[in-house]
């Protein structure tokens, strides 16, 4: 029986190696005869290793989309050159809704196959990545992984603890997916692919949206995802992740405001007992996920600032997100404006 759960909602010094852990996905058994033929869509502006990776990876009746904004873009060069299964496909400016879900709402329209993947390019897929998520789906149905968001930045870095709890864990607990792994079937959309597309089309995140229209479980295993980049790229993903649960899960983000209110107060009236209690719970998420870093060390003085992070993104009215600015005002309610 398919679970169903309620959707959606080295410059501080402290790397060590990070495994994906568990990782265990069962015996992949599937031939390319046996699965069902499968469409991948790769929203990316750019060829990039994951694009080979995945071209890597499709049987003789799969298909992989690279799906780009416009012909500008670098990737459509290749439009002539691509390997065999794999299609450039120009999705067009978006128009009141985001890039991504722009891409991904022409790709689910352009692609063949009733079972569709969809991926991101900033991280890496082993060889079997693509039959692990098949082997998945004949097992459990629709089937996210899990990502575990690694800091590029000093800020990013310090957000680490809150991205494994609120992001890694949340995708494993609570029915959310996570739009760089994720594998389902049309016919799983409950309201159907048109109302779908259409919701798609007036707002700004893509895998918000699918966990509002699709009953989805978690993979016991986790993909390593690069966060950051540079202080102000940080900021802006801060407010653009506030946004989304804000938005598909207003309980939640209440509940985010509360504890990270509680939780510094108590860091800074008791901080041995505050520091010690959030340094825990962070060590026993990363302990779970195997998230073989130092990082949560900085849980203290992370919830100590995050409540200034959380009332700036309360005020913010914009976000930049893939080199455009988005006013999201409600949930299907977006602007897109000029950088």
């Amino acid at each position: 029986m398919r679970k169903s759960v309620r959707p959606l909602s080295r410059a501080i010094g402290l790397d060590c190696p990070l495994i994906n852990h568990p990782n265990q996905a069962g015996d992949v058994t599937s031939t390319d005869q046996d699965s069902p033929p499968t469409s991948v869509l790769l929203p990316t502006v750019r060829w990039t290793d994951a694009c080979e990776e995945v071209a890597g990876q499709l049987g003789e009746r799969d298909e992989l989309l690279v799906i780009c904004d416009t012909a500008d873009d670098p990737v459509a060069d290749r439009r002539e050159t691509t390997p065999d299964g794999v299609r450039i496909v120009l999705a067009g400016e978006p128009e009141g809704c985001s890039g991504k879900a722009n891409a991904i709402a022409t790709g689910m329209e352009v692609a063949e196959h009733d079972r569709v993947v969809w991926t991101d390019d900033d991280f890496a897929h082993p060889g079997d990545w693509l039959a692990t998520l098949n082997a998945d789906y004949e097992r459990q149905g629709p089937t996210t992984e899990i990502p575990v968001f690694v800091g590029t930045d000093p800020l990013a870095r310090l957000f680490e603890p809150a991205y494994a709890i609120g992001g890694t864990g949340a995708v494993f607990a609570g029915g959310i997916v996570w739009g760089g792994a994720v594998v389902f079937e049309r016919d799983d959309l409950r309201d159907g692919q048109d109302a779908f597309l259409a919701d798609l089309r007036r707002t700004v995140s893509d895998d918000g949206t699918l966990s509002e229209h699709i009953d989805v479980t978690a993979a016991n295993r986790t993909r390593v995802v690069p966060a950051g980049g540079s202080i102000r790229g940080s900021v802006e993903r801060f407010v653009r992740f506030f946004r989304i649960v804000r938005f598909h899960a207003p309980r939640a983000a209440a509940f985010n405001v509360a504890f990270a209110v509680v939780f510094a107060a108590l860091c800074l009236f008791a901080p041995a007992v505050g520091v010690t209690l959030v340094t825990a719970i962070s060590a026993a998420v990363y302990v779970r996920f195997g998230i073989r870093r130092a990082t949560f060390l900085l849980a203290g003085p992370a919830v100590l600032v995050s409540p200034l992070f959380l009332a700036y993104a309360l005020a913010r009215r914009t976000f930049v997100w893939g080199g455009r600015r988005y006013r999201w005002r409600s949930l299907f309610d977006v602007e897109v404006l000029t950088v």
